[in-house]
């Protein structure tokens, strides 16, 4: 499966950022947490991440996820002013990101991924996805491993 490189239309990023963002986050952060309870994230990374911000947003989806981490667990919480990561890029570059078409060294050297904040968490997060075995998952057969 490849990923066109596409951007949504402005219109509808537009629109999307009028909704409530808080079910994304809830959406996110439900995935992350079973990925954690299956082990698919790795344990020891996720204690490097506790109780730091964290803002995923998609330039032209409009859509932002926040959450944090407390106790292992990711929590969905509101936009913070200044988090410790933000994340920013299109719909179809974390599309990509997730689906292991794309690295997000490439993309952020292509100016694909806009990172800002905490650069050592950033390297943290990074690893931790490179970490992650799909294999044993039903994704497996989406992503590039």
């Amino acid at each position: 499966m490849s990923i066109p490189d596409i951007t949504l239309p402005a219109p509808l990023g537009k629109l999307a950022r009028k909704l409530p963002q808080r079910p994304l986050s809830m959406a996110l952060v439900a995935a992350l947490n079973l990925a954690g309870r299956r082990g698919i994230l790795p344990a020891d990374s996720l204690e490097l991440l506790e109780e730091r911000t964290f803002v995923v947003e998609s330039s032209d989806a409009g859509l932002t996820a926040s959450f944090t981490v407390r106790n292992g667990q990711f929590v969905a919480i509101a936009r913070p002013d200044t988090p410790d990561l933000h994340f920013t890029a299109r719909a179809c570059d974390f599309a990509r990101l997730a689906l292991r078409e794309e690295d997000p060294d490439t993309l952020f050297f292509n100016r694909k991924l806009d990172i800002e904040g905490d650069t050592e968490l950033g390297l943290i997060v990074k690893n931790m996805l490179d970490a992650i075995d799909w294999s044993g998952t039903p994704l497996a057969r989406f992503i590039a491993v």
